[in-house]
């Protein structure tokens, strides 16, 4: 069993930041807000919009309509034609840079995405907002000591370190929320995906290198049902005055 689990996990095709094959297999890690609902005000009175980090365009699907302008950026190969394939009928032009220009965008969005405060104060226009929601360098710390990995980020990233840069960079801030959600897993095979979806985690990671460990996680799955590690989320809103 433990065999199968693993093998399908490992097979499974992973493109953009789709994680529906995780329905009902892991349960969690969203704080208690909802990005989307906070996004969509901002963005029904904008006219421009720039998307960080967009993965596979999930997002701004689910948000459209989008702005006339809006521009996507994805610097990870894989994701950039499954961004561009989503997006394209949408009107959104999909780039694999951050734009050059200044005070373009009255919106600019990072979901999970990085978070480059100089680029952001430079590319919003007067009056312009940036939501973001990241993923701070908690994240799943738990589970890397339960595999025996090193942590997933070398530096702390938390609310107070991006507020500092983005309050350096020029920008005011508005609204900051931080959250440290549990994430469930109900099988071993949700793990290994979650592992392969975000290479970023435990950078090494293979199912034959950590097989004792995930061995030893899939054991305790059996016996309590599920495996609960915790996430690290926070929120962070600004405006350029």
């Amino acid at each position: 069993m433990y065999e199968q689990l693993v093998g399908e996990a490992v097979g499974v095709p992973i493109t953009g930041w789709e994680f529906a094959w995780l329905d009902g297999r892991a349960v969690g890690s969203d704080p208690s807000w909802s990005y989307p609902e906070l996004a969509r005000p901002l963005l029904r009175r904008a006219g421009s919009l720039l998307d960080l980090d967009t993965g596979g365009g999930e997002l701004l699907v689910e948000l459209a309509p989008l702005p006339k302008h809006t521009v996507a950026v994805e610097g990870w190969a894989p994701n950039v034609p499954v961004a561009r394939d989503r997006l394209t009928p949408y009107g959104v032009e999909v780039v694999t840079e951050l734009p050059g220009g200044e005070e373009e965008f009255d919106v600019v969005l990072s979901r999970h995405g990085r978070l480059p405060a100089e680029d952001i104060a430079r590319l919003l226009k007067h009056g312009g907002t940036l939501l973001s929601q990241q993923v701070g360098s908690d994240d799943l710390a738990d589970l890397n000591a339960e595999l025996g990995a090193p942590r997933p980020y070398a530096r702390n990233w938390t609310a107070t370190e991006a507020t500092a840069a983005l309050e350096t960079a020029g920008l005011t801030v508005t609204e900051v929320r931080e959250e440290r959600p549990s994430l469930t897993f109900h099988d071993v095979g949700a793990l290994v995906y979650q592992l392969r979806a975000v290479p970023w985690q435990i950078r090494d990671f293979t199912a034959e290198r950590y097989d004792r460990a995930l061995r030893r996680i899939d054991a305790l799955i059996r016996t309590q049902g599920h495996y609960t590690v915790t996430a690290h989320r926070f929120l962070v809103q600004a405006t350029r005055g």
